[in-house]
């Protein structure tokens, strides 16, 4: 039996789950709160809620994670370089040293312009002490990368740091995309290099000596030493694994999976058993890359939404808060304090501020991390102090201090990083209706009686509007993700997004109703879907799924990844040569191959594209490797005889796909 060991560090939860991959049977599970300073005190603490005798056993361990994708959106990451050669980068994101230097090829792989060494050395040179690692890239290299391999090793001989290169990233055309990709994973590199060895080091308090795997962003997964190399790749991972989570959940090839978590809700789509994947490469912080990914959307709704009463006006945002169910069980004083609201009568009066701004007398605020070098008025490091013994309100920190709630700048504090809010969320709803209790539902209950009472509404008439609310929202955000990528659009328009509204809301218009079907079923993943998903099928005529274990989906998902590698070879006609089979060029990997017909180019690039795409697939780790080609041409019909198709281009794509190996490690490891 091959037992293997799953883990997700969530934006709430991190979760673990025990599989025998065998049978898929799930041996064991677990849940501890992430620790979003240092994430491997959630793994730990996960972990260590398993059977020590189950552990002992544990022959894989796979990780998906949100530390590479956080690091990117926050900036984080060490100092890094780039040198781009033959033409100016745009600087979507920012280097901390940056050079061009001369050099180019043309697309047929033709060197054009000679790359200047000598600019190149003294570029590196002032480089030297002020970079951790750097990024190379060049224009056009995918076509013929020796430019950026002579500066490579130039870089290495003169720098002796990490040295990434734009062509071993991506072989799709797109300069800046490719340079923004090589950027953001040169500055990741120590990043995961120290997550991994925290990792490891908590395994071995366990006694779990493992192959460790990494979750990429479609879904797949990498050994730790290809991570090391391409920890970009691991951006998004989270939910791939939900989408490889609901598969190995429910066994469906073809699905609409939608992923409830504490902070967000994820949507994708399976199709034949593979994740919808990111056309132009995965936006990242904003950014387009070059990183194969899923295509997932992201909405900000999840169970730890903030909810507040504006005047009477109840607001769903999506700030992320600590509910008050949690909070209550690990700090008796919130219950208690939440209890004085009973006789407390709320005023009504609509606030002038922004919602991070209102003051709600149902919220409190905890340290999130140590104070260093931030500059701030006396009144907020004094909060600081306080809260740093137990959860206070605002009120209750004004009246300790001597001064009015509104003095605290708490949303400064808030961006800095330095406080986490305490507040009503979905997950409050549930527990105050006990639909789902998992903490202290008599808090929840507390809370939401005095924001009922605040929006002039009976305790049942707020959950059903708040419950309703929140069920609105992911069911119009699922109809627009679906519609948008079916008609490639940008934006819906206002004519599509009341059509959305109207079949939502199931309210009709002046002559005429709506009502949409979704063709594929939905499977929930998450803790809470039983709650939030029944009425979104309902809307949308399909079958809906709740697997039993889809509370710990996203680390069933990261345990059962395949090890993938997928290589593009491109082919296009020789110079002056035109017709249906033309003498060709393939280009592939480091080099390119002439031919005399198109035929033999494509045969070549089957075979040797096979063989390229099974190594790489084997150095990620992967055993059993089993291969999948396809060919997609660009043509063109003649103006005599539209049938005659002229090549322009063609792909051959190669899916190099097995499963971890294990063998290999084991006795590596011996």
């Amino acid at each position: 039996m091959t037992i293997g060991l799953g883990i997700d560090t969530g934006g709430t939860y991190t979760d673990s789950v025990i599989l025998d991959m065998d049978s898929g049977r799930i041996l064991s599970r677990a849940k501890d709160l992430t620790t979003r300073n240092d994430l491997v005190i959630g793994i730990t603490g996960s972990i260590g809620k398993h059977r020590p005798e189950l552990l002992k056993k544990i022959s894989l361990v796979s990780l998906s994670s949100t530390l590479a994708t956080n690091s990117v959106v926050e900036g984080k990451g060490c100092r890094a370089g780039l040198i781009s050669i033959g033409r100016r980068y745009d600087g979507t994101v920012t280097a901390d040293v940056y050079a061009q230097v001369a050099g180019s090829h043309d697309l047929k792989g033709n060197e054009k312009v000679p790359l200047d060494e000598e600019a190149a050395k003294a570029a590196l040179s002032e480089m030297k002490g002020k970079v951790d690692a750097i990024a190379i890239t060049g224009y056009l290299s995918i076509r013929n990368p020796e430019h950026e391999e002579r500066l490579a090793h130039l870089a290495d001989e003169i720098l002796g740091v990490p040295v990434v290169q734009g062509h071993e990233l991506s072989s799709g055309l797109g300069f800046n995309e490719r340079t923004t990709t090589a950027l953001m994973n040169a500055r990741l590199i120590p990043v995961i290099t120290d997550l991994i060895e925290s990792v490891k080091k908590s395994l071995a308090k366990f006694g779990i000596d493992a192959p460790l795997m990494i979750v990429k962003g479609d879904g797949t997964v990498l050994n730790e030493a290809s991570a090391v190399k391409r920890p970009v790749e691991t951006v998004l991972s989270g939910p791939a694994s939900s989408l490889t989570g609901a598969k190995a959940l429910t066994g469906l090839k073809d699905a609409v999976m939608i992923d409830i978590g504490g902070t967000t809700t994820d949507i994708g789509v399976l199709r034949n058993g593979f994740p919808r994947l990111e056309k132009e490469g995965a936006l990242i912080g904003g950014k387009r890359t070059r990183v194969l990914a899923a295509a997932v959307s992201t909405y900000g709704i999840g169970g730890d939404s903030r909810i507040i009463v504006n005047g009477t006006r109840i607001e769903l945002t999506p700030v992320r808060v600590i509910p008050l169910c949690i909070a209550a069980t690990k700090w008796p004083h919130v219950r208690e304090k939440l209890q004085d609201l009973a006789h407390r009568v709320p005023g009504h009066a609509a606030e002038t501020v922004t919602a991070d701004e209102i003051l709600q007398e149902t919220e409190f605020f905890t340290p999130a991390k140590p104070v260093t070098t931030e500059t701030m008025q006396e009144c907020d490091r004094r909060l600081l102090e306080l809260i740093a013994e137990e959860p206070k309100t605002l009120e209750e920190a004004g009246d300790a201090i001597g001064v009015l709630p509104y003095t605290f700048n708490v949303s400064r504090l808030e961006k800095l990083g330095l406080v986490t809010r305490i507040g009503v969320t979905p997950s409050d709803i549930l527990h105050a209706e006990e639909s789902y209790v998992e903490y202290d539902y008599r808090a929840s209950k507390q809370a939401v009686d005095y924001l009922a009472r605040k929006a002039l509404l009976g305790f049942d008439e707020f959950v059903s509007t708040v419950k309703d609310m929140i069920e609105t929202k992911i069911a119009t955000c699922l109809m627009k993700d679906l519609l948008l990528e079916d008609g490639g659009f940008e934006d819906l328009g206002p004519a599509a997004e009341d059509l959305i509204r109207k079949a939502v809301s199931g309210k009709d218009g002046l002559d005429f109703g709506v009502s949409i079907r979704i063709d594929k079923p939905i499977i929930g993943i998450g803790a809470p879907v039983g709650a939030w998903l029944p009425r979104i099928a309902e809307i949308f005529h399909t079958q809906l799924l709740l697997p039993v274990d889809s509370n710990v989906g996203n680390a069933i998902g990261a345990i059962s990844g395949s090890v993938s590698k997928t290589v593009t070879v491109h082919i296009q006609p020789k110079e002056g040569a035109i017709g249906t089979d033309p003498a060709s060029i393939v280009f592939l990997g480091d080099e390119k191959y002439e031919f005399p017909t198109f035929v033999e180019a494509v045969g070549f690039a089957k075979d040797k594209g096979s063989e390229y795409a099974e190594r790489l697939a084997v150095e990620s780790g992967a055993t059993n490797v089993v291969i999948e080609v396809d060919v997609e041409k660009k043509t063109f019909g003649t103006a005599s005889d539209a049938s005659v198709q002229i090549l322009l281009e063609a792909d051959v794509t190669i899916r190099a796909t097995g499963k971890p190996d294990l063998v290999s490690y084991k006795f590596q490891n011996a």
